[in-house]
């Protein structure tokens, strides 16, 4: 029998800074596919929260000369504010600073203990304090951390209890060989797989030069190590060892940042393993974000606010920009512009100008029960499958791709001409359908549609037939928003206003190139590597993968911003940008080609 429940997680956040949209992501993700699984008329646990212990935590909170509970119950409320603001619902918001958790957590600690996986001694290697992390020389990019880049890595040496990672290896490749879907994506999977076979340290769970934790059971002198303690939270949040854990477990998916993944991947099925519990089903790795090609970072300024947005465009219109902008497991950029884009082509003119013309008709003319051959043209098993894959954007452009059939279908039956109640029947048939499967997505605007058109929002409702019933106009759902300047992304040399002078323009040195040569890049979907003649080589990431094939590349002119500053993207230096053509809903991009006659290297100007 199918399983009746659904448990899923996301990773709980550090509270040391307020919350952004590289967050919100994660957290969006989880909502929807609780949402969905309350569709399918399970019984859903949406564990979410804060991971509130550790050094950083305590140094932040005397640098505001306040205590460090204090500190935490400040910056824990914004989270909670924000998810609220994004209409994001968990059944419970886990604070490590809980009693329940604390108390769980060192009873996790003494079962440990009696399987012998617990030892003392003493540690000494490289510690990166925003993570609160010990990495390895191999770990570490250009001697720093591979997530904190501007930060120093630190020598550090001190008594210590030790969990007995080492001895997990092989029964962690075999875990790994029977559960498939254990670690997704795949690519992620394979990069963990990689590294176990290196071999594994036993794993630090204690600190003694710093008070903010939990207090560790089995010495008075010791709190318990952040990483180790947080990831109980799974557990705790779900009252283990008692009734609701032994109804929910194992965890369905655990939602989880690419810097998080050893962490869940690696420690956190060991330490199940150790004490006899069963590890989740998947661990499922999002992508990081940036905004418009920047690294989200508070020194940066450039720090989305989930409240701000959700307060200047509505939570559902962020929702589905996220989940139909991005591709999940790989690296996006959120860009206002874009979402304001999608919001006005997609949501306003297509979803809700459908509403918009088959209400006003429907209070008009009425509606009449009778066969709805529309709604076979709904790919429901495809769509389906494809959120059930973790594949939300091709979810999405199914949904729409229905909604522009029933568009199509007013254009051609006309019924502001011909008054047909049936027509009208299908189509309203139609958009209860849609807004069903759209819920998981859009839950407010979905719940106001299905109030509209009297219907209640269960997978079960598709497949039966509308009732008929008084329905009036509706409101305007999505209003259209009006294109502005929204973020400017800052390029060196370059002026960021609509209108420039010509001396600014001259700035920008653009080349003729010839691409010689497009390279796939382990991990991503959208990219390649490029090496283009410009009068010399150079190394260019290019975000074109889904538009041309690697042969259709090789020999193409093309023009090159040459003077952008350079990125690393994967690990490759990008030295400058191709010029694109790019439509309105970006589905088509073109290459700007000059004529194949002017050398490369040859100025545009």
């Amino acid at each position: 029998m199918a399983k009746k429940t659904f448990y899923i997680t996301t990773a709980i956040d550090y509270p040391s800074a307020e919350p952004h949209i590289g967050h919100a992501y994660q957290k969006i993700i989880a909502d929807v596919l609780a949402r969905w699984n309350k569709l399918q008329g399970k019984e859903v646990f949406f564990l979410t929260g804060t991971d509130e212990h550790g050094q950083k935590i305590s140094k932040l909170a005397k640098e505001q000369g306040i205590s460090e509970q204090a500190f935490v119950d400040k910056m824990s409320s914004k989270f909670k504010e924000a998810w609220k603001a994004l209409n994001i619902q968990p059944n419970r918001f886990i604070r490590t600073t809980d009693s329940d958790h604390i108390k769980k957590s060192q009873e996790f600690i003494k079962l440990m203990n009696k399987t012998g996986d617990i030892y003392k001694g003493k540690y000494s290697g490289l510690y990166c304090l925003d993570c609160e992390a010990y990495y390895t020389e191999k770990d570490l990019v250009n001697k720093k951390c591979p997530f904190h880049p501007n930060k120093e890595i630190t020598e550090f040496s001190e008594e210590a209890y030790f969990f007995k990672l080492s001895k997990y290896k092989n029964k962690l490749l075999e875990f790994y060989k029977k559960n498939p879907n254990y670690i997704l994506p795949e690519f992620r999977r394979s990069e963990i797989i990689a590294r176990v076979k290196e071999g594994l340290k036993d794993l630090n769970i204690t600190r003694t030069n710093f008070k903010w934790g939990v207090p560790f059971p089995l010495d008075k002198d010791h709190v318990t190590y952040v990483w180790y303690e947080a990831l109980l939270n799974y557990l705790t949040g779900i009252d283990w060892p008692n009734e609701k854990f032994k109804k929910f477990w194992p965890a369905d998916v655990e939602i989880l940042g690419i810097d998080n993944g050893w962490f869940h991947c690696v420690i956190w099925p060991a330490m199940l393993i150790s004490v006899g519990i069963e590890p989740p089903k998947t661990i499922l790795i999002n992508g990081f974000l940036t905004c418009n090609g920047q690294k989200i970072s508070k020194s940066l300024g450039n720090a989305v606010s989930p409240v701000a947005l959700s307060e200047k465009y509505g939570a559902d219109s962020i929702r589905y920009f996220v989940c139909r902008n991005f591709v999940f497991g790989q690296d996006g950029d959120f860009n206002e512009q874009a979402l304001i884009e999608r919001h006005n082509n997609e949501l306003a003119n297509k979803f809700g100008n459908l509403i918009s013309r088959v209400s006003t008709l429907a209070e008009q003319n009425g509606i009449k029960k009778c066969e709805n051959k529309l709604i076979k043209k709904l790919k429901l098993k495809e769509i389906s499958k494809d959120i059930e894959n973790y594949e939300f954007d091709k979810a999405l452009n199914l949904i729409f791709a229905f909604i522009d059939c029933c568009n199509e279908y007013v254009q051609a039956k006309k019924p502001w001409e011909t008054k047909d109640s049936k027509v009208l029947y299908e189509l309203c048939d139609s958009i209860k359908a849609i807004t069903i499967l759209l819920w998981p997505f859009t839950p407010e605007s979905s719940e106001k549609i299905a109030k509209q058109f009297n219907f209640n929002i269960s997978f079960d409702e598709i497949s039966k037939p509308l009732k008929e019933s008084k329905i009036k106009k509706a409101e305007i759902l999505f209003k259209k928003i009006e294109h502005e300047k929204i973020i400017k992304q800052e390029i060196p040399g370059v002026c960021t206003m609509d209108t420039i002078k010509f001396d600014e323009w001259a700035k920008l040195d653009l080349r003729v190139g010839k691409i010689l040569k497009a390279e796939d890049i382990e991990g991503a979907d959208k990219l390649y590597k490029l090496t283009i003649n410009v009068g010399e080589k150079r190394i260019v990431v290019a975000g074109i993968k889904q538009y041309y094939s690697k042969d259709q590349l090789k020999g193409k002119n093309c023009i090159l911003f040459c003077n952008l500053e350079p990125r690393t993207m994967k690990g490759i230096k990008s030295e400058g940008m191709i010029l694109a053509a790019v439509n309105k809903d970006h589905s088509k991009v073109l290459l700007i080609q000059p004529d194949k006659d002017i050398e490369p290297g040859s100025k545009v100007s």
